[in-house]
């Protein structure tokens, strides 16, 4: 009797992992990351950078939503807000690059300087679900700042 049970078992367990990943959290959409980076500029423009910056810091905060947080970094490629880990912020990552050696700060900063605002696609880690995807930035020049949102599209 033991061993028709068994089956049975596995059986139901593998179901609900199954269902269980189903309904796993949704990625993010362009417009929430969009909504997300214009909030984050008017935050920077109605209290400054500085209490701004300290906001986008909070790990449970209004701008860090699920696998979105909001990043700063100035002109030069050093991080003066970074949602997704705050102990960088002060860190030079203007060599950074993706999975693939794409130098996609020195690219953010081109693109920034250029255009005012913009967005590059990357592949990187997403800590949400901690697999390496395609991801997309929406970046935005805000006196001096380049501020930006990621996504993962589908």
């Amino acid at each position: 009797m033991k061993f028709i049970y068994r089956p049975v078992f596995v059986g139901a367990l593998a179901l609900a992992l199954l269902c269980g990943t189903a309904y796993a959290e949704p990625h993010a959409t362009a417009a929430d990351a969009r909504a997300m980076l214009q909030s984050a500029v008017a935050e920077i423009k109605s209290v400054g950078p500085k209490a701004a910056f300290a906001e986008f810091n909070q790990p449970n905060g209004k701008f860090h939503n699920g696998e979105l947080y909001v990043f700063v970094f100035d002109e030069k490629g050093v991080y003066e807000a970074y949602g997704a880990n705050p102990a960088l912020v002060g860190a030079d990552v203007s060599d950074l690059t993706d999975a693939q050696g794409k130098p996609i700060v020195r690219d953010m900063i081109e693109i920034a300087k250029a255009s005012g605002k913009g967005n590059i696609s990357n592949i990187w880690l997403n800590r949400a679900d901690n697999h390496i995807e395609r991801k997309v930035s929406l970046i935005e020049l805000v006196d001096g700042h380049i501020v930006g949102v990621g996504y993962y599209p589908k």
